[in-house]
């Protein structure tokens, strides 16, 4: 009887550490669902609230990042479900999976983060150049970029990339003879159709839209990369967490 009971307390304290483990692995994965779901859903209002003028910034970096993003989210909500799954079955090979896949996502976040504060730091640079030539050789020819254009003009109440002048360089206007417009209509500051036949400062803006588009489209990056950067490392603990409850739980046998 005295030999049994340091090995019945040995297990006690072995049961109570596992379950222990159990429950921390609970939080966290419950925890790291939330922060799925967050994901996904601020992808989501990024893709459809400020993906309106993406087209416009000649680089896919941002695109990339929200889809990215939102794959992250889905991809943490199955992987949560999973380690739930794993811990409540105490299945060892489900654990496992379940640290690699954390390990993944810490990674993609990592990367989702990163990329968005490096395009952040270059945007403004890259609309200088890019932005000008999209709106002077698209406008009119492509329909897609001429709503884009449009909108972003009277969104930013801006005119133009860096001015109301870039748009006398445009092929539009070289090419069409049949308009008498300075700019288009969508640069009024009161719209209507052949507004834009005068470019005098009381009818259009002279502003250019490059440093409205950069300010605008920085302010998504930010949430991306601060989301991203901020909520990777959370995943270093499930890893530890879980690794140390694959090591309490003992394999099982299955009889068929």
């Amino acid at each position: 009887m005295m030999n049994g009971q340091p090995r019945n307390r040995r297990k006690n304290q072995e049961l109570c550490g596992k379950n222990f483990l159990k429950f921390v692995v609970y939080v966290f994965t419950f925890i790291f669902w939330l922060t799925g779901c967050a994901f996904l859903a601020i992808g989501v209002w990024i893709l459809f609230v400020k993906h309106s003028f993406a087209s416009l910034l000649g680089n896919s970096t941002f695109p990339i990042a929200t889809y990215l993003m939102i794959g992250i989210g889905g991809f943490i909500i199955v992987t949560g479900i999973m380690g739930c799954a794993g811990a409540r079955v105490e299945n060892r090979c489900l654990l496992v999976l379940y640290s690699v896949f954390l390990l993944l996502i810490f990674l993609l976040e990592a990367i989702s983060g990163v990329l968005a504060y490096m395009y952040e730091g270059i945007i403004r640079e890259e609309l200088s150049r890019s932005l000008n030539d999209t709106m002077m050789k698209n406008y009119n020819y492509d329909a897609h970029l001429t709503t884009a254009i449009d909108d972003m003009q009277q969104r930013f109440l801006c005119c133009g990339a860096v001015s109301f002048k870039d748009w006398q360089k445009s092929q539009w206007l070289r090419e069409d003879r049949n308009t008498t417009n300075k700019a288009p209509d969508s640069c009024c500051m009161s719209y209507s159709q052949g507004c834009a036949i005068s470019d005098h400062p009381s009818n259009i803006y002279y502003r250019g839209c490059s440093p409205r588009l950069a300010q605008y489209t920085k302010e998504s990056l930010m949430i991306i990369g601060g989301v991203g950067l901020g909520l990777c490392c959370v995943q270093i603990f499930g890893v530890i967490f879980s690794c140390c409850l694959v090591r309490k739980i003992k394999d099982k046998v299955y009889k068929y």
